[in-house]
């Protein structure tokens, strides 16, 4: 059946919004070029849509003719302002933009594990306000000593662990800070009119990669991360992939050989963890004679992998030889894993993400395909990310991002 009139002027509203974001700034003209709308029509939607607040005038047009120039519609970048962090278990990192993704503030803070819970929550809370106060995302509080935080839609959050899938919600699990998830509860309890939106860090970094990464061209991959443990992240047809109970891509418990052991369902020591976490590649490092400095963690064997990848790369000697000899055993490490996903899901490409993956670059990334191309019949290409440990970020401030602009773009009755 055909739209009604309110219908179909929601649906054109809708189309000129996705637009403007997607080219910027538009004249009328270009708006009708673009839609195929006419011209009546596309004058009654800027209409409509300046009136909402939803666009302005950004500008004119700067084409040389008679007549005054063109004005030039934005998104009302303003409108909305969004919050994204990187939950770890060693701190929290948060960038806040406005409602295009433009960058206004960034903040971290670490958090020691001797840090109790509530401290913990309050650090985490008291670095969003601030980031937010920087970013002008607050709005004057209603009476005299009362904070406020009017001005920030949603806070997209990406932590370790499984998310629940029923509800959305991050799951207790063992290993992880309790502090996680109190969190989150704190933040949407401190900010009651904003939508606050929790996903496993592994499937944001994978979303990231996606649309602004290595894999930009793929609507089918796996992404496996690296960093201070490990993950991966699974899309299928442009659909992420989370499983019956969100723990699609818990691949630090998968069974490899060369662990001593197996893993548990409340430990991941003996699985894939034990060979690819951060901890175990600085170990591997030191056994295959490799002489750099790290400080430890995700960050820290990330320095050990760029290292070793300059010195593999430069003058031959015995820095070199020992370079060499520990990204090959890496890659063989890495196989395993990348192998496993691909006899299950035949991805057809598997990117290395996190700060190790990155950190690797193309010359792991060409070692760890050579392996899986020798222990598979199914052709995988193997990518390095390239995004690094900022792909979770920016995966949450992405989701933050579509769902505002769900919200605020909605068709009537949504």
């Amino acid at each position: 059946m055909p739209a009604s009139p309110s219908t179909a002027r929601a649906i054109n509203d809708r189309l000129a919004l996705r637009l403007l974001q997607q080219e910027g700034p538009l004249t009328a003209g270009q708006l009708k070029q673009l839609t195929g709308l006419s011209r009546p029509t596309v004058a009654d939607l800027v209409e409509r849509l300046s009136v909402a607040g939803l666009i302005e005038v950004a500008g004119e047009a700067g084409e040389q003719r008679r007549g005054p120039n063109a004005k030039l519609y934005g998104i009302v970048a303003g409108r909305a302002y969004l919050a994204a962090l990187d939950v770890r278990t060693e701190g929290v990192s948060v960038i806040v933009s406005d409602l295009l993704g433009r960058l206004l503030a960034e903040a971290s803070v670490p958090i020691g594990d001797d840090t109790g819970t509530g401290p913990a929550v309050d650090q985490a809370v008291a670095l969003v306000e601030r980031a937010a106060k920087e970013a002008g995302a607050v709005e004057a509080p209603p009476r005299e000593g009362v904070r406020a935080w009017g001005r920030l839609h949603t806070v997209g959050i990406g932590a370790p662990g499984l998310i629940d899938p029923a509800t959305g919600e991050l799951r207790d699990s063992s290993g992880l800070p309790a502090w996680h998830r109190r969190l989150v509860a704190a933040l949407q309890e401190r900010l009651p009119q904003a939508r606050v939106i929790v996903e496993n860090e592994t499937n944001l970094a994978a979303l990231a990669e996606q649309r602004e990464g290595a894999a930009r061209d793929r609507d089918t991959f796996v992404l496996l991360w690296l960093g201070q443990g490990t993950g991966a992240a699974v899309v299928l047809d442009g659909s992420l992939r989370r499983g019956a109970s969100g723990g699609t891509g818990e691949i630090g418990f998968l069974p490899v050989p060369g662990t001593g052991g197996l893993p548990s369902a409340t430990d991941c020591a003996g699985g894939f963890h034990s060979l690819a976490a951060a901890g175990a590649i600085v170990g591997l490092a030191g056994e295959c004679g490799v002489r750099v400095r790290a400080e430890g963690g995700g960050a820290g064997a990330a320095e050990v992998v760029r290292g070793a990848v300059a010195l593999a790369g430069g003058s031959p000697g015995a820095d070199a030889a020992a370079a060499t000899r520990f990204l090959d055993a890496l890659a063989e490490r890495l196989a395993l894993g990348a192998a496993s996903v691909v006899a299950v899901l035949d991805p057809g490409c598997v990117v290395l993400g996190g700060e190790v993956g990155q950190a690797g670059g193309d010359m792991l990334a060409g070692l760890v395909e050579g392996r899986v191309r020798r222990m598979s019949p199914l052709v995988t290409e193997v990518r390095a990310g390239a995004l690094g440990g900022g792909a979770v970020l920016r995966g949450a401030l992405l989701t933050a991002r579509d769902r505002a602009q769900d919200e605020l773009f909605a068709l009537p009755g949504r």
